[in-house]
């Protein structure tokens, strides 16, 4: 594969006891999950991972575990970003683990709603802090701004260190602009399981999955194929879990996904405010759709 974030990263999930503690158990469980079924990286403490209520402890916590379950058997991907600029320079500065990590995935700012010029100087100081590949991550749904094609770009042609863009704005056009006049070595990862593979056939590297946490066989085949233009093949894998992808995101992030991690035993349902469980209809609905996959 062309690019060291090619191919398929997992958001990984928190996993929750009852109490609303970690359930490390649960989650050495589902690393290897992921590791033995194909994925080629793990990205943590991104929203997926409900890094928003983890207190810094925690996080160091899931991390360190992470690693050590790992044991560089693939990539690792920590989130940090943040919407207090020098907040997150200090995390990256303060980060303790550059050693066991392959890059930073930093979502754009949230609430604050900066200009283009504001997204740019935001991701400057990350770039020069940063001692590792920083992936930016564009999703305005969340962040209740867009990154442009323009300020992706200019991010990719003057931060040698900024080596792709987790793009979530489900804007073809603008997603078509970046992979048309990016650097070459620069990637354009999907940043939405249900458009990896048209993304793919028109110059993604990858994507970095939510689906993927409960499915890294299917899913990987399928961008495995997709990659290597192996078109009827991808289509009819990503058609098998198109349905299940369209009910993941209705009741929330990770709300879905974990239920369907629950459906297959292996996680608790927990979850920490102020993320819920989906309705019972709905996780009805999932369990049928999981059980046609079998």
């Amino acid at each position: 594969m062309s690019h060291q974030f090619s191919g398929t990263g997992v958001a990984i999930i928190t996993p929750f006891h009852t109490d609303g503690s970690i359930d490390f158990n649960s989650l050495t469980k589902l690393v290897d999950f992921q590791l033995n079924n194909g994925i080629n990286y793990l990205v943590v403490m991104g929203t997926t991972g409900e890094a928003a209520t983890l207190n810094k402890d925690e996080k160091k916590a899931v991390i360190d575990h992470i690693i050590k379950i790992n044991n560089k058997r693939v990539p690792l991907v920590i989130g940090i970003g943040g919407n207090n600029t020098n907040e997150v320079v200090a995390g990256i500065k303060s980060f303790h683990a550059y050693n066991e990590i392959a890059g930073i995935l930093s979502v754009a700012p949230y609430y604050n709603k900066p200009s283009q010029e504001g997204l740019y100087q935001h991701y400057k100081m990350i770039a020069e802090a940063s001692p590792v590949p920083v992936i930016l991550y564009n999703v305005p749904g969340r962040s209740a701004v867009n990154i442009s094609a323009e300020t992706t770009l200019r991010l990719a042609n003057d931060f040698e260190n900024v080596v792709a863009v987790k793009e979530a704005s489900g804007n073809m056009e603008q997603i078509m602009e970046i992979i048309k006049n990016k650097p070459t070595d620069f990637a354009v990862i999907s940043g939405d399981d249900a458009l990896t593979f048209p993304l793919i056939c028109l110059g993604a590297e990858g994507v970095i999955s939510v689906v993927a946490n409960a499915y890294p066989k299917d899913f990987s085949d399928m961008v495995n194929a997709a990659l290597i233009s192996e078109i009827a093949k991808a289509k009819a894998l990503h058609f098998k879990l198109f349905e299940i992808i369209q009910n993941l995101f209705t009741e929330g992030n990770p709300a879905g996904i974990k239920a369907i991690l629950h459906i297959n035993k292996l996680i608790e349902n927990n979850f920490r405010l102020p993320m819920t469980g989906v309705s019972i209809n709905h996780y009805s609905k999932l369990e049928e759709l999981v059980n046609q996959t079998r």
